[in-house]
């Protein structure tokens, strides 16, 4: 044991740093939970800050760039498949929201993290070549896969054990500890690609190793009712024959206003999945910046953001509906495209970190309406449901917005025009706000008056 005590001092330090975390409001039952999950919750992006979008994209561009049997424009799609994929891999989501239900939520989740983490690891054994590429490619969407059905049930845990009026705040403060450990991830990636773009070789490694520590204490994390959860849902279950892409459907029949939210929310998501790989194109072709600076103005500037943006979003979000929110939280995004098109027009790395900055106000905001926002719709025995439909819808936009970002870069870039990629992001993402403004105004009475659901 004294030898191991030099490597308990980093686990000791983030358990102190997540006492100060604590609401007061919290039982002190629901306090030991809340440290558990936190604590989980700094090791885990350690390994997820491998295969983060922004990342993965520009470690995939940068290091299979040249190498053989390595086509350009099939790298370029690769590159928007790695960008997206955490997207594409959500249209899984109503499969796990089916095979969770009835199942002890944190075991499942647990089993879902030990297998990403695995995933994760594996990648440190494939070559920079083409069927190299591929293999990458392949691992990184099972990962994303299986860290959807970490999203898509987590949801349904903090909402039983965190009561309504903390929930956001508690969101709040796990997403700024994942956003503070991701951006390191990813600047510990950045730095050891630019000394050598073999060491992912280790590195990926090194960093799934961090995952499986916090995996072992969110195994140890207690869900509220249980029991009464289950029996719940295996209810639910004889009534429904389970959940399906029908059964989706029939619920968004059943909840109109949640099915027009959701229209709203596939037409401006689709704009901000469009922009990320024109976004990376523009950092390593145009501006040609290295594995670091790349990882810095995709990943790690806007995880450095979200913290201190997201109190003001939580405090936001707390006091009013969903529908609201989004109203307001979008011209996040708008700025954000828009300052990104100025970088690609101006060739300006100032402004590509100007645009990194405002995404990191717009992602800090996203991440809690991400998680919660769905709970002002969805009765608390069918939130993962309500959750699924949403995940899988971005899902589906997932698999569009890549495909599209890269003909028409294909297509544009070689005139001189990739900006324009850019700026019919920006009009998509104006839209979606415009069509969250159309909502607010139509269901003005309610969305006023009604707080985050319990």
């Amino acid at each position: 044991m004294r030898e191991l005590a030099p490597l308990l001092i980093p686990v000791r330090l983030v358990g102190s740093f997540a006492r100060s975390f604590h609401p007061a409001q919290l039982p002190p039952m629901l306090r030991r939970t809340y440290g558990r999950e936190l604590v989980s919750w700094a090791f885990l992006p350690l390994m997820l800050g491998a295969i983060e979008g922004g990342t993965i994209g520009i470690v995939v561009k940068k290091a299979f760039t040249g190498q053989p049997g390595v086509d350009p424009a099939w790298l370029d799609l690769a590159t928007a498949w790695a960008v997206a994929a955490p997207n594409v891999a959500n249209i899984t989501s109503f499969i796990w929201a089916a095979l969770a239900r009835g199942r002890p939520k944190v075991a499942f989740i647990a089993g879902l993290q030990l297998s990403t983490c695995l995933l994760v690891a594996l990648i440190a054994f494939f070559p920079r070549n083409g069927l190299g590429l591929i293999a990458v490619c392949i691992t990184l969407g099972l990962a994303r896969t299986a860290w959807t059905g970490v999203i898509t049930i987590r949801a349904a845990v903090w909402r039983n054990n965190y009561p309504t009026a903390s929930r956001a705040a508690i969101a709040g403060k796990l997403a700024t500890v994942q956003s503070l450990f991701l951006a390191a991830a990813g600047l510990a990636v950045g730095k050891a690609m630019d000394w050598n773009a073999d060491n992912y070789h280790y590195l990926f490694p090194m960093l799934a190793l961090f995952g499986l520590i916090g995996n072992q204490i969110y195994a140890s994390v207690r869900l509220r009712r249980a029991r009464q959860l289950q029996r719940a849902e295996l209810d639910g279950r004889k009534q429904r024959e389970g959940f399906s892409p029908m059964a989706m459907v029939r619920l968004l029949q059943d909840d109109p206003l949640y099915a027009r939210f959701m229209w709203w929310m596939s037409v401006f998501g689709f704009g901000n999945l469009l922009m990320m790989a024109p976004m990376t194109f523009v950092v390593v072709d145009e501006l040609q910046m290295s594995y670091t600076g790349g990882v810095m103005a995709t990943t790690i500037v806007p995880l450095m953001v979200m913290p201190l943006a997201i109190p003001l979003w939580a405090r936001l979000l707390d006091r009013m509906h969903i529908v609201r929110f989004r109203s307001i939280h979008g011209w996040a995004f708008v700025s954000a495209s828009l300052a990104v098109t100025l970088a690609s027009v101006l060739h300006s790395e100032a402004l590509i970190y100007t645009g990194a900055v405002l995404l990191g106000v717009g992602f800090a905001g996203g991440t809690l309406a991400w998680n919660l926002g769905h709970q002002d719709f969805a009765p608390a025995e069918r939130d993962s449901e309500y959750m699924a439909i949403h995940v899988t819808l971005n899902g589906i936009r997932g698999v569009a917005a890549p495909v599209a970002a890269w003909a028409l870069h294909q297509w544009l870039a070689p005139m001189g025009l990739g900006y324009v990629v850019l700026l019919i992001c920006m009009l998509i993402n104006i839209v979606g706000v415009l069509g969250f403004m159309s909502m607010r105004r139509l269901i003005a009475p309610r969305v006023d008056a009604t707080p985050t659901a319990a």
